[in-house]
């Protein structure tokens, strides 16, 4: 891996950039780890990122149209239509016809999809809250507001 604390820059960069260059790499390599336990058990199953995005949403809101989890996820039907098929095909999600619009389809975590997705989630969280825990509020709510703008550009 590379050593951040090391990093200079490099001959043509402003010291700014190699700042931001480096919160690129830290970016990289914390996703990397915060993803790392979900996918490994994912990959048991022959599932990915992709699909625990979507037990994740699902999850948070029973009842999702495929049309709000395609805004949600910001992918196109043709993206969403393989692994929504199946987590359905393997018993992890529920996609029925709604009560109120029939030609609306409701997705839910069945009681297998829920496990599935309190484990991996279960992973990450115990993960936020150790790092949290060691980083202190202060340096929480900064991580927080960073990620709200970053996700909100």
């Amino acid at each position: 891996m590379i050593d951040l604390k090391k990093s200079k820059a490099k001959h043509g960069q402003t010291d700014r950039e190699a700042e931001l260059r480096q919160a690129i790499e830290l970016l990289f390599f914390s996703y990397r780890a915060f993803t790392r336990g979900p996918d490994q058990i994912l990959a048991k199953r022959g599932l990915n990122r992709q699909h625990h995005r979507i037990l994740y949403f699902v999850g948070r809101a029973p009842g999702l149209s495929v049309k709000d989890l395609l805004q949600v996820l910001d992918i196109s039907k043709q993206a969403l239509h393989m692994p929504l098929r199946q987590l359905v095909s393997m018993g992890l999600i529920s996609n029925d016809k709604s009560l109120f619009d029939g030609r609306v389809r409701e997705l839910r975590l069945t009681d297998s999809g829920k496990r599935l997705e309190a484990r991996l989630t279960g992973t990450q969280l115990v993960q936020l809250e150790n790092v949290f825990s060691s980083a202190g509020s202060k340096a929480e709510t900064g991580w927080r507001d960073t990620m709200e703008f970053l996700a909100n550009d």
